[in-house]
């Protein structure tokens, strides 16, 4: 997989933001089939940190209704990646 392809997008919840400011973890939207190292590569290609632990975790996609139709939502995996000590922290929004 490229380093572009492993990471979609920064999940932005207030746990995670209080997880990045408390614990200095990020949190991603990751590909279904990425691993741990792939994530690891990924981060600290793209955005020049170093990486201490990886964590991941499958979001199981959740049966919706709208009437008498169902439908499934996609399922998805989501990355919470800690970095090591003395490293400067990500801001998602610099440049906005």
């Amino acid at each position: 997989m490229k380093l572009f392809d492993v990471i979609q997008a920064p999940l932005l919840t207030e746990k995670t933001t209080t997880l990045k400011d408390e614990e200095r973890t990020l949190c991603f939207r990751v590909a279904l089939g990425a691993t741990k190292t792939e994530v690891r590569q990924a981060v600290e290609g793209l955005l020049g940190v170093k990486v201490a632990a990886v964590r991941t975790a499958v979001v199981q996609g959740k049966i919706k209704r709208q009437g008498r139709f169902s439908g499934r939502r996609a399922t998805w995996k989501k990355a919470f990646v800690t970095l090591k000590e003395g490293e400067k922290m990500i801001e998602y929004f610099e440049g906005v």
